[in-house]
């Protein structure tokens, strides 16, 4: 049996903890969707598609094997897209309680709905404290996010890039 699965999340932008839980799914799963999805809740930083190319690069970088597809989804259910690409299995990356508390309704209708499942990795312990938000005000701050996320992400959040793109955000 083909095992496929999806990492979905807004990665705005990916961390070095996106890389992992990536990296560590792709080793349990044949096939592997990284979605990038549109989060309504959140206003982004970086458009879909510089989204995609930032996760790219930073799989690429890191070496990851498997078959690995990047992809975004903005219409629609999450399990529609699980559903078109045959996946059964979405992986979540928690890092708190607080993330548990909020997915585990999700996880709940995405089995309803479509009879997909969710499966929460616990983070690498140095990541577990990163979240994409704390590197999206550490980089508007000018401070160095080299630590918290892949090269590729580093070198496009220089503090002048992410100055203009904060200016740039709608408010």
């Amino acid at each position: 049996m083909h095992r496929i699965a999806v990492v979905p999340g807004s990665f705005d932008p990916v961390t070095l903890g996106h890389v992992d839980v990536i990296e560590r799914a792709a080793n349990l799963f044949d096939e592997l969707h990284v979605l990038v999805v549109h989060n309504p809740a959140k206003t982004a930083l970086l458009p879909i598609s510089q989204r995609v190319s930032l996760l790219e690069q930073s799989i690429a970088d890191a070496g990851l094997q498997g078959s690995i597809k990047v992809a975004s989804w903005s219409v629609g259910l999450l399990v529609d897209y699980c559903t078109e690409v045959g996946a059964s299995v979405l992986v979540k990356g928690i890092r708190s309680q607080v993330d548990v508390a909020y997915e585990t309704p999700m996880a709940i209708v995405n089995r309803n709905l479509a009879g997909v499942e969710t499966i929460f990795m616990l983070p690498d312990p140095a990541h577990a404290h990163v979240s994409s938000s704390l590197v999206r005000q550490v980089a508007s701050l000018g401070g160095d996010v080299s630590p918290y996320v892949p090269r590729a992400v580093a070198d496009y959040l220089q503090p002048d890039t992410s100055a203009d793109l904060l200016a740039s955000r709608p408010q």
